[in-house]
């Protein structure tokens, strides 16, 4: 059991513009999903971190694994910045609040720049490069096409006139004549200028699993491809022109710590292992912010859970590719299901309620999980949710009051095989995504929660207020 080093937490604008050095900031865009804007971002952190810059990352979207390896780069924490699940002022006051410090910003889009929600492109990597008021700079992937790439980039420039184009970046050229035409295209026929290539490689930097690279923690080689993609971008980026067509911004929100009286502190577990690795740096630093000390818990190797907790936060992940080590540790998800039966509270997101569920049946072979609820859970090969969610509350639960309206994203393979329930008991009503069974989610047994969608904080501030004041209740503190 670890202590997390406390970081910076959420504050209120102290109204005034903060004197520091400007910080360089651009967004990196694909043209659709697999365009190589994950190699980019990360290829231009670790390059820029090698030369001695510090560099904060953010990334669009519901999205933990490339904030992953965007964290590994710069050695810095990375946010989200997602417009569908936070306010305009939230996203700006995430952003500017925390560039304090740091040379340079790189925020990582999501799919193709201009996709969003609906027509009108709300949500799009697009509508948060205009609301930051950033430039982007376009990753193309080139494999199998030439001159059509001048008319792709042309047609995004166009798309929109109020989005500021730095550049492109070719991904996936294949010969010098390759690039050559590409890059003559462009220059000739948009106002665009190349401004870095991605050779095709015989391997790929990020292994793919399910909908994208496999995360940071699973990856037995993570240095040595942050060192490749290092050298992959001094090689081959206009590093200089990349610098000069980043905007300075100057951070005017400034972030502070609250106090907390130390009577009203409590402790707060996190698992976060191999299995469990999906955590919102924003969710920590709001419970941090809250009153919560935040410890380190290990389901794979500890042997009990601390007996000193007052609170515990499962997070997302894939639990299924360490499901036997989950099930061979015995005495943990004995003492797990313990403390629930107690009644500590525990706040579970996707792959945290299936830990807490009787067992998951993964290619014949059944693994015991923690018994907490009634549930056998399977694994399918096609996503069985995937996007955004919204939810009200409609049950009785310590975390959330009753007619609370919250976004979320899902994002599952796993399939309730069987569930000892009934609908009813779901203090969940699912209006935009897939949740549980039914069109509902949020299962409840004392003080415990646990459902499918995920939150992220800046957002749903109600989630880290519910956690800590149900653990103040927990451990009888006002």
């Amino acid at each position: 059991m670890n202590p997390l080093s406390p970081t910076q937490l959420y504050g209120e604008s102290c109204g005034e513009k903060v004197n520091v050095d400007n910080v360089k900031s651009c967004v990196v865009a694909g043209m659709s999903g697999g365009s190589g804007k994950s190699v980019v971002s990360v290829a231009l952190i670790s390059v820029l971190k090698q030369e001695g810059a510090s560099i904060i990352p953010f990334k669009k979207g519901p999205d933990y694994i490339d904030a992953g390896w965007m964290t590994a780069a710069s050695q810095t924490p990375c946010y989200n910045l997602d417009p569908y699940l936070m306010t305009p002022a939230a996203i700006q006051k995430s952003f500017q609040g925390h560039l304090h410090g740091y040379d340079y910003a790189i925020i990582e889009g999501n799919r193709g720049v201009y996709d969003g929600v609906n027509i009108q492109g709300e949500y799009s990597t697009a509508s948060l490069a205009k609301l930051l008021n950033l430039p982007v700079i376009l990753v193309v992937n080139c494999s199998k096409t030439t001159r059509t790439v001048g008319a792709m980039v042309l047609g995004c420039c166009h798309f929109d006139p109020d989005i500021e184009f730095a550049g492109v970046v070719l991904n996936q050229i294949a010969t010098s004549r390759h690039e050559s035409i590409i890059r003559r295209s462009i220059e000739t026929y948009t106002p665009l200028s190349v401004l870095g290539i991605v050779p095709r490689m015989k391997e790929d930097v990020f292994p793919m699993r399910h909908l994208g690279v496999i995360p940071l923690q699973e990856h037995t080689g993570s240095q040595q491809a942050l060192e490749r993609l290092s050298t992959l971008a001094r090689e081959n980026f206009d590093l200089h022109r990349i610098k000069r067509a980043m905007t300075p911004v100057v951070p005017n929100i400034a972030l502070h710590n609250p106090k907390i009286e130390p009577h009203n502190r409590v402790t707060i577990g996190i698992i976060r292992d191999v299995a469990f690795q999906f955590y919102y740096e924003e969710n920590l630093e709001y419970l941090q912010r809250e009153g919560a000390e935040l410890v380190t818990i290990d389901a794979l190797h500890t042997e009990n859970l601390p007996e000193n907790l007052d609170g515990l936060y499962i997070g997302g992940g894939f639990p299924e590719t360490s499901a036997r080590q989950l099930a061979e540790n015995r005495r943990f998800r004995e003492s797990l299901r313990k403390a629930a039966e107690k009644g500590l509270p525990i706040y579970a997101e996707c792959g945290g309620l299936i830990y807490l569920g009787r067992s998951i049946e993964i290619e014949g072979q059944v693994y015991p999980m923690a018994d907490v609820f009634p549930i056998r859970f399977g694994l399918s090969q096609k996503p069985q949710a995937h996007g955004y969610s919204t939810f009200t509350v409609t049950g009785d639960t310590c975390f959330y009051a009753k007619g609370t309206v919250i976004k979320g994203h899902e994002f599952r393979y796993s399939t309730v095989q069987s569930w000892e329930g009934d609908e009813s008991d779901l203090v969940v009503q699912m209006t935009r995504g897939t949740g549980f069974v039914a069109g509902r989610d949020g299962l409840v047994k004392k003080n415990t929660l646990a459902m499918y969608t995920h939150v992220l904080a800046p957002g749903t501030p109600e989630w880290a207020i519910g956690l800590v004041q149900a653990a103040r209740k927990y451990a009888k503190r006002p």
